[in-house]
């Protein structure tokens, strides 16, 4: 299996880590270090004076840059990016490479791979250059001018010296002397070059064509995730947090990949500038890393969710993930129509946890006690037969009129298709609901096919359920 890495060069990430309302530019000393893309179509570039981008574009809005602040976001998307590797390395302070070559058959090929790293960071909102080559240095390289079509050793060649990571003095004595392009450097003697321009030059050539080898050390997965994210002003409506709190969801569904664990619940922080931190607690019916189900979850929470005061900032912690497995692939392009875990997540976030349960049976034969509500999913528990017994029971029973001996529904006579079954039961509880009772059950079916659950007692015919 031959290598294979995907630079991802986060070139806006100064500017966009802040969030800032375009036009906005990063400065440091007073000069531009990086713009959006509205400043740059501006005609805003990297290190012009602030007095000259102003005058530029004066709608523009500067911000002094916060490295720890964009190293803080790195490492987030490091995180985000174990959705596709688990082989993640840092590349100075706004680029990822990921070994990709073990992944191409899962995902199905190069493309499909590309096409999820570009829409993940178009959700996130962040702008994004890849570089695909066999060397991680070639790929950083190619990142520089987006280049993921193949050919990286002749495009390799033809990247300006501008690509090297020399001072400023030594691109220009390469101009001076003619070597434009990394081509131009090849056929040099390295004694030569690294007598020119330093010992490095002819290691970062060597490395970038896979003649010197370039180990990288891994990123360093934490053991949990706790992430956080400042909000560039005070949102007072908690449906317009989504967009921020995706960062932190993919991010932690990529931190769950990589781990090869999920999450039955995390908790999303709200904090305040003059109240307690509000505690979203997101569950989830089965453990998960599924990056839609966890928006869902916080979508539906949020929308739900009246906020006692701006929020400020966010949180996200999930510090319990559990083994999980992977997933089977469909067979035939067959889709798991039948999953109810969404479901339940879905009702739960809406209604409460409390509204949405499973049922386990009980060792009792009366119908009323014959179950009880469980929190979902439900452990099998093969210890209580099971009998044919309608899930949809009436609380209490409703009494049926009866003509020539027979029940009726509706004013309709029912057709009885089963020999009575003799239920009699409780009496040790005399003070509980359902109590002694003495009650024949019958299936009954209505002149339209409908099939019920009757019983009779010396009071009369009672209606008690229906089956599906």
């Amino acid at each position: 299996m031959e290598p294979l890495w995907l630079a991802i060069h986060f070139h806006r990430l100064p500017v966009e880590v802040l969030a800032l309302p375009a036009p906005a530019a990063v400065i440091a000393r007073q000069r531009i270090v990086v713009a959006d893309t509205l400043a740059a179509q501006g005609g805003i570039k990297a290190d012009m004076r602030l007095a000259d981008a102003l005058a530029l574009v004066p709608g523009l809005r500067p911000h002094e840059r916060q490295p720890e602040l964009e190293a803080h976001a790195l490492s987030a998307l490091a995180c985000w990016a174990g959705n596709f590797t688990p082989m993640v390395s840092l590349e100075g302070t706004d680029t990822l490479l990921l070994e990709i070559g073990g992944c191409l058959q899962y995902f199905g090929g190069t493309d499909i791979i590309l096409g999820l790293v570009r829409q993940g960071a178009i959700d996130q909102g962040l702008s994004v250059r890849l570089g695909l080559a066999p060397t991680p240095r070639a790929a950083h390289w190619l990142s520089r001018v987006d280049h993921t079509d193949g050919c990286w050793e002749s495009r390799l060649a033809e990247l300006p010296v501008e690509a090297l990571p020399l001072s400023q003095g030594a691109h220009e004595r390469l101009h001076a002397l003619g070597l434009h392009t990394l081509g131009k450097l090849y056929p040099l003697p390295s004694a030569t070059l690294g007598h020119r321009f330093g010992a490095e030059l002819p290691v970062l050539l060597g490395q970038a064509r896979g003649q010197v080898p370039d180990p990288r050390k891994p990123f360093d997965f934490p053991e949990q995730f706790a992430q956080r994210l400042e909000l560039p002003a005070k949102v007072e409506h908690a449906e317009r947090l989504l967009f921020a709190a995706r960062r932190l969801l993919l991010a932690l569904g990529g931190w769950l990949e990589a781990r090869q664990a999920g999450i039955s619940e995390c908790t999303l922080i709200l904090a305040h500038e003059d109240l307690p931190p509000t505690r979203l607690v997101l569950g989830f019916a089965t453990p998960t890393r599924n990056a839609e189900r966890l928006l869902r979850v916080t979508r539906e929470q949020l929308e739900r969710h009246q906020l006692a005061a701006p929020a400020i900032e966010l949180f996200l912690e999930a510090n319990a993930p559990q083994a999980l497995a992977g997933t089977n692939a469909r067979l035939f392009g067959q889709q798991d129509d039948g999953a109810i875990a969404p479901v339940v997540e879905r009702l739960r976030a809406r209604l409460g946890d409390d509204a949405v349960h499973g049922i386990r049976p009980l060792a009792d034969h009366r119908p009323e006690c014959a179950t009880a509500p469980v929190r979902w999913p439900i452990e099998p528990d093969t210890g209580v037969p099971q009998r044919a017994r309608p899930l949809w029971l009436e609380e209490p029973p409703r009494p049926l009129r009866e003509r020539a001996g027979r029940p009726t529904h509706s004013g309709e006579p029912l057709s009885l298709l089963s020999r009575g079954e003799r239920l009699e039961s409780g009496w040790w509880d005399q003070g509980e609901a359902a109590g002694d009772m003495r009650r024949d059950y019958f299936v009954a079916s209505t002149p339209e096919g409908a099939w019920l659950w009757v019983f009779r007692d010396p009071q009369g015919w009672w209606l008690h359920g229906y089956f599906d």
